[in-house]
């Protein structure tokens, strides 16, 4: 396990723990319901960084410590308003997590309110239990949300949706999250964990080249309406020279367990 090398287990707000090929980001303060101060965006921003630059790492797991995945920005820390320094710190850890290049989860219980809902839809794959509410509260605090994380929440849940949360910062169920498109899957709480576990394994089945080249050109239609051609060179070239598809048919031929040699760089 790598996280902050200051104080005891207990009192370092992000943990990150690397098993084989995954990595799992746990935003570590269950007293404050996981309410993320300045320095925990810091060290949110520097953990991706450091997992994007190894490329040993094929699935990143985000989740809250205890009952909640996130209550927010720490309120305390907002008297002057959420722009300056603030601001930059904050975008650079949400951008981190975006721009992660292979898949990310989002593992929601509880409470998952305005900086939560941002570093949520910052995530390609969003899981929640049923007892988790969701909200994007601005509204009650006369904030002018920031643009990134209003940008990705309009890509994820559509105009209208973001609207209605933004304008009255009310929280809504699971299920209502489930219909927009705010989360992807809704089960219990007790059916979560193996629900992450399987899918985990699952996206290790499959070819990390299909993965990290269909997230890059998907972002690019949600950003940009199309795939630069150049984009598609890229992917193509790289997956000629890969020996992805050569494997996979493989594979598939002789029914045995596929070996995949590309790994991301």
């Amino acid at each position: 396990m790598s996280a902050d090398n200051t104080g005891e287990l207990a009192n370092i707000r992000v943990l990150v723990e690397i098993d084989g090929p995954v990595a799992t980001l746990t935003l570590n303060r269950p007293d404050k319901r996981n309410a993320i101060n300045m320095a925990m965006w810091a060290s949110i921003e520097a953990h991706v960084s450091a997992l994007t630059a190894n490329r040993d790492i094929r699935v990143l797991v985000v989740r809250g410590e205890g009952d909640h995945f996130c209550a927010g920005a720490d309120i305390s820390e907002l008297t002057n308003g959420p722009g300056g320094e603030y601001a930059r710190i904050n975008w650079a850890a949400e951008e981190a997590l975006a721009n992660f290049p292979g898949p990310t989860i989002a593992v929601i219980r509880g409470n998952c309110v305005g900086g939560g809902v941002s570093i949520a839809t910052a995530c390609d794959i969003r899981l929640s239990s049923d007892d988790a509410v969701f909200g994007i509260t601005p509204a009650k605090l006369g904030i002018v949300y920031p643009t990134n994380a209003l940008e990705r929440v309009v890509r994820v849940i559509g105009g209208s949706a973001a609207k209605h949360l933004m304008f009255t910062g009310e929280l809504i169920d699971a299920e209502r999250a489930l219909r927009i498109g705010l989360v992807d899957e809704l089960m219990t709480v007790a059916a979560l964990d193996a629900r992450v576990d399987e899918l985990v394994a699952v996206l290790l089945e499959r070819s990390s080249l299909t993965q990290v080249a269909s997230k890059a050109m998907i972002d690019e239609v949600v950003r940009e309406g199309k795939v630069k051609p150049k984009t598609t060179l890229q992917w193509e070239t790289e997956m000629d020279k890969s020996g992805e598809v050569r494997e996979g048919v493989a594979a598939f031929l002789a029914k045995r367990p596929v070996r995949w040699p590309w790994r991301r760089h």
